[in-house]
C-alpha cells in the first residue's frame, strides 16, 4: 500500500494509541456478565498480542472464531456475529506484519464500538443488547468501508507502485535465511520452510529454468491467442510462499519483457473475500475448518443495497485507474499441492446464505464481472498457471518434486504431434461417447459443433504449454443440445474440497440432477455441490469436454500413490475432463484462435453462449470448475458420426488412435 502521508499517518497513530490503551482496561474491568465477558477479555488481549495460535486446529474447539463454539456460549444469533468478528479480528497478524494502520485501527474500533454497545445494555437494562444492534455495526462496518476495502484490492491488482511491502522481501531479503518468510505476517508451516530450504539446494541454473518455465507460459498464452503483449504493462504474480527463489527469477523475466508487476496478499477483508479462494500470495492454511466455517460470512451483510455499493465502488475505483487497468496483461500464478486431503464438517451454527442472497451472491458475481471485464478486456489479457508439490505430499517428497518439473517441462511438440492424431479422429465423429469403468457410472453424450470446412476450421484446441502448465490435453467448447447422460467420478478434489461419488445428470447441456455421498443426507450432498461447484446457480451448462493426454503424469500419481493429492491443474491432464459453467473462451469468443496446423478453432461458443450478440438479459456464470474420471475408471471414448459409424478413440482406458500409442507406455508400467 502506498505511504500515507505522515499528518494522516499521525492522526491514526494517535487513534490506535487511544484504541489501545481502552482495550487494555478491558481485560481487568467487569463491566459485562458471562459469557460475553470471557468474548471481550480473551479478544481484548488477542488484538493486543495478535498471532494465529487461537485458530490452529488443536485450539480450534474453544475458540471464538468457531461459530460452533460461539454458539454454544451465547445462542445462534449472538454467537454467529460474535464468531465473524473474531475473525475478522484474526487479520491483525497480516496488519500489523505490514504496517497498515488503517485497517488495524478500523477493526480495534469497531471492536470497541460493540463492547460498548454491551456495556450500556448491561449497565442500563442488565441484559445484552439486542443482536439486531451487534448486526447493524457489523453490517456498517463492511458496508461503510468499501470505498476503502474494495478500492484499495482493485487498485492492489493494477498498479504496480500500489504495494512495496512483499515486493522488497521476495527482492531485497537474503533468502539463505529462512526468517525471511515470517516478515510476511502469514502462517508459515513445516511445509514452507522445508520448501523454502529445499530450493536453496537447487543451482541458478535450476531455479531460473523454473522461472523461464513459468514466464515462457505466460508470453506463450498471448502468442498463441494472437494477443498484443507489447500492450500491457503489468502482470499480477501469485504464489504461495515458499518459492521466493523461483518467484524472484521469474520477476526478473517479467522484467525483461517489459512488464512490471503487482504482488498483492490473498484478500482478508470480508467485502473482498470469495469461498475459500486466495487470490494473492499467501502462507499455509491456518485452518481449512475455520475458513470453510466462514466461507458464507458475507449472509451477515449481503442485500440489495450493499450489492449497490459495491458495484459503485468498484466503478469510480476502475474509472480511476482505467488507463492502468486496460495496460494489466492477466496474472502468472503459481500454485501447490500436496497437503493433507480436507473433508470438511458442515456446521449448521455457521452463517449460511439464504435462497433470495445465494441469487444476490451471483447477480453481484456476474455484474462485477462485467464490470472488471470492461475495463480489463478478456479477449486481451492472458494468464498462466504452473503447480509444485510440498513436502507432507510425501515421505519421497524430493522425488514428486523433481517428477514434477520434469512433467513442468515435457516436450510440447511431441505432445502436439499426438494430439493432431486425436483431434483427426475426434472431428470423425458429430458426438462423443464416454463411458467408465471399475464402478465408475459415466455414460455420457457430448455433442460437437458442425465442422463446415475441415481443412481450415477444428473444434478442438490442441493445447500445449503454454496457459495451463503442463502439457497435455485436446479441448472443444460442446454443443449442448444432444449433450445428455451421467459423470461420475469416486472421488475428486476441488477447491481444495473432497467429493465422494459425485455425480451429475444433463440434459442438452444442462445439469439436471446432482449428488454425492460426503455428507448423511441429501440435502447436505446437495447443498456443499452447489455451493463449491454449481456457485449457488440452480443448474450450469457443460463447457468444456476436454481428453487429457499426459499419461506421464498419470504415471507419476500412481507410482507416488498421490492421486488424491493432485492440483486440478495436472488431474486434469490425467484423463477425459468435463467442466461446468463458462467455456474455455469466456469474454474471447470472437478473438479467431488458431491451432498449430493453422486451422482455426471455431467452437468457441455454444447455443447459451452466442446469445450474448442479440439478448440484453445474458451474463456469464463467472466459473469454471474441472472434473476428471482417471484412466483407471474409463472404459471407452467413441467418437459418433452421423450415420451412426463409430471411431474409437479410447478402449479399455488405452489410447488407439494410431499415432497415439506412445501414451500407453505409462499405462502399461
Amino acid at each position: 500500500m502506498r505511504a500515507l502521508p505522515e499528518s494522516e499517518a499521525e492522526l491514526l497513530r494517535e487513534r490506535q494509541e487511544l484504541a489501545e490503551g481502552r482495550i487494555r482496561e478491558i481485560i481487568s474491568e467487569d463491566l459485562v456478565k458471562a459469557p460475553y465477558d470471557e468474548f471481550f477479555k480473551r479478544t481484548a488481549e488477542f488484538i493486543l498480542q495478535p498471532s494465529y495460535e487461537a485458530a490452529l486446529p488443536e485450539n480450534y474447539g474453544s475458540s471464538w472464531m468457531n461459530p460452533v463454539y460461539s454458539v454454544s456460549r451465547c445462542g445462534t444469533e449472538m454467537g454467529r456475529l460474535l464468531s465473524f468478528l473474531a475473525y475478522e479480528l484474526l487479520n491483525l497478524v497480516a496488519f500489523h506484519a505490514e504496517g497498515l494502520l488503517t485497517d488495524i485501527v478500523i477493526l480495534e474500533e469497531v471492536f470497541l464500538e460493540i463492547y460498548s454497545s454491551f456495556v450500556a445494555a448491561m449497565q442500563e437494562e442488565g441484559t445484552e443488547p439486542q443482536a439486531k444492534v451487534i448486526h447493524g455495526i457489523l453490517y456498517s462496518f463492511v458496508s461503510d468501508y468499501t470505498d476503502y476495502t474494495v478500492s484499495r484490492r482493485i487498485r492492489e491488482i493494477v498498479d504496480p507502485a500500489e504495494d512495496e511491502f512483499a515486493r522488497k522481501i521476495i527482492m531485497e531479503a537474503d533468502l539463505t535465511d529462512l526468517s525471511y518468510l515470517d516478515r510476511f505476517g502469514e502462517y508459515i508451516d513445516d511445509d514452507t520452510r522445508k520448501i523454502a530450504a529445499y530450493l536453496n539446494t537447487f543451482s541458478e541454473e535450476k531455479i531460473q529454468s523454473m522461472a523461464d518455465t513459468f514466464t515462457e507460459g505466460y508470453r506463450m498464452g498471448f502468442v498463441n491467442t494472437g494477443k498484443d503483449l507489447s500492450k500491457k504493462r503489468s502482470v499480477a504474480v501469485r504464489y504461495e510462499l515458499g518459492f521466493e527463489r523461483m518467484i524472484r527469477a521469474a520477476i526478473r523475466n517479467f522484467e525483461k519483457l517489459g512488464l512490471s508487476y503487482t504482488i498483492y496478499r490473498r484478500p482478508l477483508h470480508a467485502a473482498n473475500r470469495s469461498g475459500m479462494n486466495r487470490n494473492g500470495y499467501a502462507g499455509a492454511w491456518v485452518n481449512k475448518q475455520m475458513a470453510f466455517d466462514h466461507m458464507e460470512d458475507n449472509a451477515l451483510f449481503l442485500d440489495k443495497a450493499y450489492m449497490t455499493r459495491k458495484l459503485e465502488v468498484m466503478e469510480h475505483t476502475f474509472e480511476e485507474v482505467k488507463d492502468l487497468a486496460r495496460e494489466y496483461g492477466g496474472p502468472a500464478v503459481m500454485e501447490t499441492f500436496g497437503s493433507n486431503p480436507f473433508m470438511p464438517e458442515s456446521h449448521i451454527e455457521a452463517f449460511a446464505l439464504s435462497p433470495e442472497q445465494q441469487k444476490l451472491a451471483v447477480d453481484l458475481a456476474v455484474e462485477a464481472g462485467k464490470l472488471t471485464s470492461r475495463y480489463i478486456p478478456g479477449d486481451e489479457r492472458s494468464f498462466t498457471i504452473i503447480s509444485y508439490p510440498v513436502p507432507s505430499i510425501s515421505p519421497e517428497f524430493e522425488a514428486v518434486f523433481d517428477a514434477t518439473v520434469k512433467l513442468n517441462t515435457l516436450d510440447s511438440d511431441k505432445y502436439k504431434r499426438i494430439q493432431q492424431e486425436l483431434i483427426l479422429q475426434l472431428e470423425k465423429g458429430r458426438k462423443v461417447e464416454v463411458k467408465g469403468r471399475n464402478g465408475n457410472k459415466t455414460d455420457i453424450t457430448v455433442s460437437l459443433h458442425e465442422l463446415p470446412d475441415p481443412e481450415h476450421q477444428t473444434v478442438f484446441e490442441n493445447c500445449t504449454a503454454d496457459v495451463n502448465i503442463p502439457v497435455g490435453e485436446a479441448f472443444t467448447s460442446p454443443a449442448l443440445t444432444g449433450t445428455d447422460g451421467i459423470l461420475f467420478v469416486s472421488e475428486v478434489y476441488l477447491m481444495g474440497l473432497r467429493f465422494e461419488n459425485l455425480e451429475f445428470h444433463f440434459k442438452d447441456g444442462f445439469v439436471t440432477d446432482y449428488n454425492c455421498t460426503n455428507f448423511p443426507t441429501e440435502e447436505e450432498n446437495k447443498k456443499y455441490i452447489r455451493d463449491h461447484i454449481l456457485h449457488h446457480h440452480d443448474t450450469l451448462p457443460l463447457g468444456e469436454f476436454a481428453i487429457g493426454t499426459n499419461t506421464t503424469a498419470y504415471r507419476m500419481a500412481k507410482d507416488f500413490d498421490i492421486f488424491s493429492r493432485l492440483d486440478i491443474l495436472i488431474a486434469e491432464k490425467t484423463g477425459p475432463h468435463f467442466a461446468l459453467g463458462d467455456t474455455c473462451y469466456e469474454r474471447a469468443e470472437d478473438v479467431k484462435v488458431y491451432n498449430p496446423d493453422g486451422r482455426e478453432i471455431i467452437a468457441r461458443d455454444n447455443e447459451y453462449t452466442i446469445k450474448r450478440k442479440t439478448d440484453p438479459s445474458f451474463r456469464y456464470f463467472q466459473c469454471h470448475t474441472d472434473i476428471t474420471i482417471p484412466y483407471d475408471e474409463l472404459d471407452t471414448i467413441t467418437a459418433i458420426d452421423a450415420d451412426g459409424n463409430r471411431y474409437p478413440v479410447i478402449l479399455g482406458g488405452k489410447f488407439v488412435v494410431p499415432g497415439t500409442e506412445e501414451l500407453n507406455q505409462p499405462l502399461e508400467k
